[in-house]
């Protein structure tokens, strides 16, 4: 763990997947139980295109269309929508797709570390928490929206990390400029650097201990394995 920054922090704000739980399991599970979904409501869409085949698609339409990177449910639609014409299904059944969908997305398991850590930090003085995030996590449906002060996602915004607009944003919202505010997150581009352009400092959770910052030429105000060292690096943090 590193840190060289004196000052004490007023806003906390956290990146969702793969910082506060494990997404790619989530995913996985989520298309598995939509595909089967489809086999019974739309089983031409199911019949024509596997998990991998609808998945390559809409990587492909993401190509085609990069402005929907700001919107992931809006891609995935899209994605059904397409899937929906060329097997020649029926489209009423695309509102339920995604509300299957969405609700196995949003079953997600915090790391173990989170659920305490957040409660702990609730309770520092000065400290508000916030979100940004790139996803389209429920935190509402997922339980945890109690635990922060604000939450901003890119499909809200228009603009999507690491634009600095939309950590820029958030520090508005949260009355703090960017230089009392630290990000968290787990993306060397996305989460440290995006925040770094904006004035923010930057933690990398960083849970697998490697060491792709030295690759990548970013380097962190801290990076921490866990929330217990999150919180060692934020006492270390002095006054103004």
């Amino acid at each position: 763990m590193t840190d060289f920054h004196p000052a004490r922090p007023q806003a906390l704000l956290f990146d969702l997947d793969d910082t506060l739980w494990p997404i790619g399991p989530v995913i996985a599970r989520a298309e598995v139980t939509l595909h089967a979904w489809l086999a019974e409501h739309a089983p031409r869409v199911a019949a024509r295109f596997s998990i991998d085949e609808l998945r390559a698609r809409r990587m492909a339409l993401l190509e085609r269309r990069p402005e929907l990177v700001v919107n992931l449910a809006a891609l995935r639609r899209a994605g059904l929508d397409e899937a929906f014409a060329l097997a020649g299904e029926d489209v009423v059944h695309i509102d339920g797709a995604m509300d299957h969908f969405y609700t196995a997305r949003n079953a997600v398991t915090l790391y173990d570390d989170v659920l305490p850590g957040l409660e702990r930090l609730k309770r520092r003085p000065g400290l508000a928490l916030g979100v940004i995030t790139n996803g389209n996590a429920d935190l509402r449906a997922i339980g945890h929206e109690h635990h922060f002060r604000f939450a901003l996602a890119a499909a809200d915004f228009g603009k999507a990390k690491p634009d600095p607009a939309i950590f820029l944003a958030a520090c508005a919202a949260l009355g703090v400029a960017p230089h009392h505010a630290v990000y968290v997150g787990d993306d060397l581009r996305l989460d440290v650097e995006g925040a770094q352009r904006a004035g923010l400092r930057a933690v990398w959770m960083n849970r697998a201990g490697s060491a792709a910052h030295l690759d990548a030429g970013i380097a962190p105000d801290a990076i921490c394995a866990s929330f217990d060292e999150l919180e060692a690096w934020l006492d270390a943090q002095g006054t103004d």
